[in-house]
């Protein structure tokens, strides 16, 4: 609704009301149900093209001669890996199945009073309090957007540098790892409530969130041209 003109449309549109009725659950449960089976399709598509066209290679060099078979050596990794992450992920649900779960959760609905303070799973958390950090409705929205979108620019960081692995890039590495530690501090505060000191240090970690952004080509730059 913050978005001018057509905000409210697109609102009702997504609700298939006025309000928020049993169609806008069955919108909402339907996409979760169809989101994992697009997940399922995209990771056999990368796969495929894995298979066929290889990974790239962190060097930026052309690395043929070095290129090993698909199977057995790749396929029987990522199989382990599958593996382990299942029974990690069987054990959380057979004998901790409430581990993750917000205590609000247990409560009986009541569509009159709000809770007192509303939160979203834990690994939207961060978005969530970028979302807080910036007092504009609209600001807010952008900035919560902003926040899952720019993680595609990842990839693209390093297209201008010498090399495209940070292991050669030892002023990123330290730099990155205070990327994620900030990227955990972010999820720590959007589980928090609006009061100081916690407001005015998400406005703080989500500045320096998005520096990363812009900071990390030119770190690259920097060290490129202390190299050559």
């Amino acid at each position: 609704s913050a978005i001018p003109y057509v905000g409210q449309l697109i609102v009702e549109w997504i609700w298939g009301g006025f309000s928020i009725n049993n169609e806008t659950l069955n919108r909402f449960f339907t996409l979760h149900f169809i989101l994992p089976i697009i997940i399922l399709i995209l990771v056999i598509l990368h796969l495929i093209i894995l298979h066929f066209y290889g990974s790239s290679n962190p060097t930026g060099m052309n690395s043929d001669i070095y290129k090993i078979p698909f199977h057995p050596y790749f396929s029987i990794k990522d199989l382990l890996g599958f593996i382990v992450i299942l029974l990690i992920f069987m054990f959380m649900n057979f004998q901790l199945p409430y581990y993750f779960s917000d205590p609000d959760n247990f409560k009986m609905a009541n569509s009159i009073i709000t809770p007192k303070h509303i939160k979203p799973e834990w690994y939207f958390l961060f978005a969530y309090s970028i979302l807080r950090s910036i007092p504009n409705k609209l600001g807010g929205v952008i900035g919560l957007l902003m926040s899952i979108l720019i993680l595609f620019m990842l990839p693209y960081l390093n297209i201008n540098s010498n090399f495209m692995n940070l292991k050669f890039y030892p002023i990123n590495q330290i730099y990155y790892w205070f990327f994620i530690n900030n990227f955990i501090i972010l999820t720590w505060l959007g589980k928090q409530v609006i009061e100081f000191p916690y407001m005015y240090l998400n406005i703080i970690f989500t500045i320096s969130y998005f520096l990363y952004y812009l900071l990390s080509p030119e770190f690259n730059k920097f060290w490129d041209y202390l190299m050559y």
